[in-house]
């Protein structure tokens, strides 16, 4: 088998899962990404989702007569599990053959996020109400799911099977705090100061945790100021988990299909083959957003080199001066000469020296396709 080509090369990509983040993480780098993982929210480790997915393929393959929804959190967090696990749609399309009892109108408003209609709903937001409107219609024999947020059975279930039904429970799993707060705060604050290429979500309650820590840290605007700009990546493995982001202004990557190989397609998509680049006489230069590579390979460069060619490569033929140069480089020098050693310092790293033109007595110049 050929190597993968490390199109993403270069790209530094937050993941902010707990759940599969591994597995993510080691997809993203077998293209040649450098991830860090800083999870916006934990998993309690006492449920088992392992249990969930099982019921979940059972319900896929065989859908059941009655589906209760008990909250909203729950199913979506259902959902989450779901898209995580590449069986959201599938899942979705699965509900949509099934009657569904909504438990109230958070329950109901999950439903209809997912783009599905409940059959009836519990307006009084009791378990008690849907027993008594179940068991009075009559429910003999008819397999029914009761999803639950991980509180168990509240009665409901002990009521359907004394009336002759087959009911099984559904217990999400249940967020807590995220396993390392500082963790969750630096990589804001390394968003911020355009650090990263992508962020990448793969649930709801992590992407609400996360912008949360992005307000605490007062970054929303430089994050947004960054996205908008198309300097950093925003990217949900699915809608329910994009959600949290439009709502906040953002305009995140999503896959064709709610699944992890389709989300790290799409990453490779936007970060390595359809960022083309710059066509130099050295090869196809890419910028990221704390490196740069050349044909794929990370250029050595260093900090100084890194802001001269960012300056440079912005727009490429252009002549920038030593005075713009200056202004971008690390420190606060005025000497022109600190411009000319970091375009140098560059020219060493690229291997070419004639792709950094010297203009005499204006500046420097990118060697592309229009200079």
């Amino acid at each position: 088998m050929s190597p993968l080509v490390p199109v993403l090369a270069g790209t530094k990509i937050l993941v902010t899962a707990q759940r599969r983040a591994e597995d993510l993480s080691n997809a993203l780098e077998r293209r040649g990404a450098d991830v860090r993982i800083a999870a916006a929210l934990g998993v309690e480790s006492h449920i088992d989702e392992e249990a969930l997915l099982e019921h979940t393929h059972t319900l896929i393959a065989r859908p059941a007569d009655i589906v209760v929804v008990t909250t909203g959190i729950g199913f979506r967090g259902w959902l989450d599990t779901a898209e995580a696990a590449g069986l959201g749609e599938d899942l979705v399309a699965a509900l949509a053959k099934t009657r569904l009892i909504a438990r109230g109108p958070k329950a109901r408003g999950a439903l209809q996020a997912a783009g599905l209609i409940p059959d009836w709903v519990a307006e009084s937001e009791t378990s008690a109400e849907i027993a008594d409107f179940l068991c009075t219609e009559g429910v003999s024999g008819q397999r029914i799911a009761v999803q639950h947020h991980g509180a168990g059975d509240d009665g409901l279930e002990s009521r359907l099977f004394e009336s002759g039904a087959h009911p099984f429970g559904l217990v999400v799993y249940r967020w807590g705090p995220p396993p390392d707060k500082e963790a969750v705060d630096e990589s804001v604050r390394a968003c911020a100061a355009g650090t990263f290429d992508a962020v990448v979500f793969t649930s709801a309650p992590a992407a609400a945790a996360w912008l949360s820590s992005v307000d605490e840290a007062d970054a929303r605007e430089a994050i947004a100021r960054l996205a908008k700009g198309g300097k950093l990546i925003m990217a949900a493995v699915g809608p329910v988990t994009a959600e949290p982001l439009r709502t906040a202004g953002f305009d995140p990557l999503m896959p064709d299909r709610g699944r992890l190989g389709s989300l790290v397609r799409a990453l490779i998509m936007k970060l390595g083959d359809d960022d083309g680049g710059i066509a130099t006489p050295a090869g196809r230069l890419r910028m990221r957003a704390s490196a740069a590579t050349l044909d794929h390979a990370v250029l050595p460069l260093s900090p100084g080199s890194f802001a001269a060619l960012s300056v440079l490569a912005e727009r490429p033929g252009v002549v920038r001066s030593r005075e713009e140069l200056l202004q971008a480089l690390p420190g606060e020098s005025n000497d022109p000469h600190t411009a000319e050693v970091a375009v140098a310092r560059l020219r060493e790293a690229i291997g070419l020296p004639s792709i950094v033109n010297t203009v005499v007595k204006r500046g420097y110049q990118l060697i592309g396709d229009h200079a």
